[in-house]
């Protein structure tokens, strides 16, 4: 009997438990189910990379115009030259950061007032919820561009009035999907367990709610990575942005080349691959991150 429980325990000891190395398998396995997604994850990695260190690896200082004019691009200039002299190339680099980093501030705007709303209105339903949503639906109701230039026209264009205005566009879509998500967990057995506790609301949405809602806020907050940085690139052009000649930005390089484009293609082509690869890079990810954390997307493809 003792050799049959020592086996036993012996047996049990065996069972496949959590190790150290169980979430890299979990990355691996997710990559290999989702290879598509995996690049576009790394490609994600490389940019955020890039605009921390981008101004330091630069080969040249943004501002440097002792170059020949609209040169090809070559070993020496990669992307070429532009219409003022400078190297474009360096000028990429550098404006990595200031296009991620207005888009990422922007996201945390409209991700800390999306989930603020969002919960809130979708637990609280009644009359929180019908001034939520008509507040959302005023939002809605002005074009973004309109209300962009609207905003940035009374506040001077600043990296903090930038970011703001982007993520209170953003807003509205963050807010109804957080809504939505947590409306469906609202009347769950363990939130009505919590209410019977005694808790209060707020310690309800806050232990009970946010976390069961973390996943769907993580997947909308990386897909709107991609269309905050198409919103500063498109005001960045319209010469709404907050970058200069020192610190660019990818559409403000659009916008400083528009005269030039038929002369040289290299200088519309590159800043504007460079957003589109950024794009489409963030979108790629972050709907492979909503199949990884969506349980009824698993398995599906």
């Amino acid at each position: 009997m003792a050799t049959t429980l020592d086996t036993l325990e012996l047996d049990v000891s065996k069972v496949g438990l959590p190790t150290q190395d169980s979430f890299l398998q979990g990355l691996g396995r997710a990559a290999r189910k989702n290879p598509l997604g995996a690049f576009a994850g790394l490609l994600c990695v490389f940019l955020v990379v890039m605009a921390i260190i981008g101004p330091s690896v630069a080969p040249y200082e943004a501002t440097r115009v002792d170059f020949n004019r609209l040169e090809a691009p070559s070993m020496s200039h990669p992307f070429g030259t532009d219409n003022l002299l400078r190297d474009i190339f360096s000028r990429i680099l550098i404006g990595t950061r200031n296009t991620l980093g207005v888009a990422f501030s922007a996201i945390a705007v409209s991700t800390i007032l999306g989930v603020i709303l969002g919960v809130s209105s979708g637990y609280l339903a009644g009359h929180v919820d019908m001034a939520v949503s008509r507040m959302i639906d005023i939002m809605l109701a002005f074009p973004p561009l309109v209300f962009l230039i609207f905003f940035l026209t009374i506040f001077s264009p600043s990296y903090f009035t930038v970011a703001l205005a982007i993520g209170l566009v953003l807003t509205p879509g963050t807010t109804r999907i957080v809504r939505g998500a947590t409306i469906g967990i609202r009347h769950l057995a363990f939130v009505e367990a919590a209410v019977a506790l005694g808790n209060s609301p707020a310690r309800i949405m806050y232990r009970h709610i946010l976390p069961n809602v973390a996943a769907t806020i993580i997947v909308i907050a990386s897909v709107q990575i991609g269309t905050a940085i198409l919103i500063e690139a498109a005001i960045s052009f319209l010469g709404l942005g907050v970058s200069s000649a020192a610190n660019p930005s990818w559409g403000r390089m659009l916008q400083e080349m528009r005269t030039v484009w038929q002369l040289a293609w290299w200088t519309c082509v590159v800043p504007g691959l460079a957003i589109s690869v950024a794009v489409l890079s963030f979108n790629i990810f972050g709907d492979a991150l909503r199949d990884a954390l969506d349980p009824r997307l698993r398995g599906s493809r």
